[in-house]
């Protein structure tokens, strides 16, 4: 026989289905029926005992909650017994005492017509996220407050801590996937690029910009084009704008190998920790640059070297090799990776080393090769 808590749970489970019959403005929502089809206790003592916990809370014995259908049926055991066949909750006001959600749902109506009154096509957006009304009902008055700025300046160049609107310096940073979703659909054809993920880009506002760190290997360079300086953080924008007038350059993960990488000609290194790898793939001058790659020996290493020659062809990992791994392997640990990609940029070599880790799932990080191996190495590659 069916329980009270069983009752509730199939209760609470058409929640949504009725939040959005309210924004549909859908009257057939009730009375609606919970069948009731499990077979009652062979216990007869149990099953009296079933019966009226079901009764106790059913509108036989309150002002609210659940009607019950009965059917008498022969049963094996006990004979003909008249019992429960089907639930129904008549009304609205039966069902959301039950579930406890009276106040949620006036709040929730409230929130719904202040929303659609003012954005009518924010309607079907209702219909589909009504959790999201929920969740966020202390917000909507600040939330719409963002909405009616962007309807009237979209794409405004300004940092999000600029824009006079008045709400907590935090509110939209702090909500910005209910807000982006919003604004999806309110300034759809003032988004300039529809695949841009990142809020502030996508939305014409001001970001901070990555800051990206680049060492000086030749002195050369630094003291004919940059004062003397050797160790330097520029924004994306600037990196994309700089020719470093050299030949080669070295792109590590680990910030200790980035700055005990020695003194090279005609070379920069790139600290690649703390930024995406993404950050570099609109710097054209890196075409024409020899590009060495020192990542992990892992999957992950692996997946960003692949990325990286996706954008410059040119790239060539550095002690991401056997030899290094096996000089090292008793530093390595175990590394389990579910469903490693296949990746489409790696050389022959590249893909065994991977292929190996894939398949013995291991790991050795960068920082666990020795400075004097990795002077060594660079120098029998000729990459000094």
């Amino acid at each position: 026989m069916i329980t009270v808590s069983e009752i509730k749970k199939k209760a609470n489970t058409l929640y949504k289905e009725y939040l959005q019959s309210i924004v549909e403005a859908n009257q057939s929502f009730f009375p609606r029926q919970i069948r009731s089809n499990k077979k009652p206790s062979e216990d007869f003592v149990k099953m009296k005992e079933e019966l009226n916990e079901l009764i106790s809370c059913s509108t036989d014995r309150k002002s609210y909650g659940y009607s019950i259908h009965y059917e008498t049926i022969n049963t094996k055991k006990h004979g003909l017994q008249s019992l429960p066949q089907s639930i129904t909750f008549e009304c609205e006001e039966n069902y959301l005492k039950f579930i406890g959600k009276e106040k949620e749902v006036a709040l929730f109506k409230k929130n719904v017509l202040q929303i659609t009154s003012e954005f009518p096509q924010f309607h079907h957006w209702c219909q589909n996220n009504p959790s999201s009304i929920t969740a966020n009902f202390e917000k909507w008055y600040d939330i719409l407050k963002v909405c009616r700025y962007f309807t009237s300046n979209p794409n405004p160049d300004l940092y999000i801590r600029q824009l006079p609107i008045e709400i907590h310096t935090k509110f939209i940073e702090e909500n910005k996937v209910i807000i982006q979703s919003l604004l999806n659909i309110l300034i759809h054809n003032h988004i300039q690029n529809q695949n841009e993920r990142v809020f502030e880009k996508r939305f014409g506002l001001k970001y901070k910009p990555i800051q990206i760190r680049i060492r000086i290997l030749d002195h050369d360079i630094a003291n004919q084009y940059l004062h003397g300086l050797t160790d330097i953080s520029i924004t994306e924008e600037e990196l994309i704008s700089l020719d470093f007038h050299c030949s080669k350059v070295y792109i590590t993960e680990n910030e200790m190998n980035f700055l005990t990488l020695p003194a090279i000609e005609n070379a920069i290194a790139i600290f690649g920790k703390g930024f995406a790898i993404n950050a570099l793939k609109n710097v054209s001058w890196l075409q024409s640059k020899s590009i060495f790659y020192w990542g992990d020996i892992d999957i992950h290493g692996f997946q960003i070297l692949s990325q990286l020659k996706g954008y410059f062809p040119n790239t060539k990992s550095i002690m991401m090799n056997m030899n290094t791994y096996e000089e090292f392997k008793e530093m390595s640990v175990e590394n389990k990776v579910a469903n490693p990609p296949m990746l489409s940029n790696l050389d022959e070599n590249e893909i065994c080393m991977y292929e190996f880790l894939k398949e013995n799932s291991r790991r050795l990080e960068q920082e666990k090769i020795t400075y004097l191996y990795s002077v060594k190495f660079l120098e029998i590659k000729h990459v000094i």
